[in-house]
């Protein structure tokens, strides 16, 4: 059997796949709290209650707060998106094969960052807003506000909305979402989120992996970058391997990741009615 491997090949589809993940994978890796390098099959992040300040006599002690504190555990899983690389057919596309393949597997890899994230967002229950039987509306989005409000999130710049396209579509008709005299020249269109925009200082972004029920009811979601816990032992790597049997490289993406619910009053579910009309 062979054990020639083509070393510039390797160090340059490893790039080319941390590349593109960077560029075109997960769109909600950096909407989260995120801990990476992360030892062992699970992370824990911190939960925190809220303090309380009061005073005190002159020399008396000074009063405790009593925060009552919490930590979530996330549990990491391995996974993997692998794809030959036919030894004559690289020679024959040179570069754009393995750029096809590079991307592919990123970008798969992407999908499942996300997926795990909207799986965490998913299991909050504390704060749905429930009419469905209408899409994204002006008054739905500010109900979540409101709700922010009265939880105490922080209005910080770290809150974001995911919704689905059909919701996305469903903003782009609300006036004071898209019209500069109302959000301001400066909060148009993000140039380095595809299709972001902030309103009520929160980062709106549309996403196509938002669950579904049978009834056309698409979850979406409005949330503080605290409120979800993103860990990751391994990010993306690459292992290329060669199989004379085949006169193929083997390569192979893989990380290993988790994502948990941390606190549910920083998440407000927006269920919107798909039905067509």
């Amino acid at each position: 059997m062979s054990t020639t491997i083509d070393q510039a090949f390797i160090k340059q589809f490893e790039r080319e796949v941390h590349e593109a993940y960077q560029r075109q994978g997960s769109k909600l890796r950096n909407t989260v709290r995120t801990i990476t390098g992360v030892n062992g099959s699970g992370a824990v992040f911190q939960k925190v209650g809220k303090g309380t300040a009061s005073t005190k006599a002159t020399h008396g002690m000074v009063p405790v707060m009593n925060l009552d504190h919490s930590n979530i555990e996330v549990i990491l899983s391995d996974y993997y998106a692998g794809d030959w690389v036919d030894r004559l057919d690289e020679l024959k596309t040179n570069i754009d094969e393995r750029q096809v393949i590079a991307n592919a597997g990123a970008q798969a890899l992407g999908r499942k960052t996300d997926e795990l994230v909207i799986n965490a967002l998913a299991g909050a229950s504390a704060n749905i807003i429930t009419d469905s039987n209408i899409g994204l509306t002006k008054d739905k989005i500010l109900s979540a506000f409101e709700t922010f409000g009265e939880n105490d999130v922080p209005d910080d710049g770290q809150r974001f909305c995911i919704v689905g396209w059909k919701q996305w579509s469903d903003l782009l008709s609300i006036d004071e979402f898209v019209n500069a005299d109302y959000i301001g020249a400066e909060n148009l269109p993000f140039s380095s989120i595809t299709q972001a925009k902030m309103f009520l200082g929160t980062i709106f972004i549309p996403h196509s992996g938002l669950p579904v029920d049978g009834s056309d009811i698409r979850s979406c979601y409005y949330y503080h970058k605290t409120a979800v816990g993103h860990a990751a032992a391994s990010d993306v790597q690459t292992d290329v391997s060669w199989h004379g049997d085949r006169a193929s490289h083997f390569v192979n993406n893989m990380m290993s990741q988790g994502a948990g619910l941390i606190d549910d009053t920083g998440i407000v579910t927006i269920n919107c009615d798909e039905t067509p009309d």
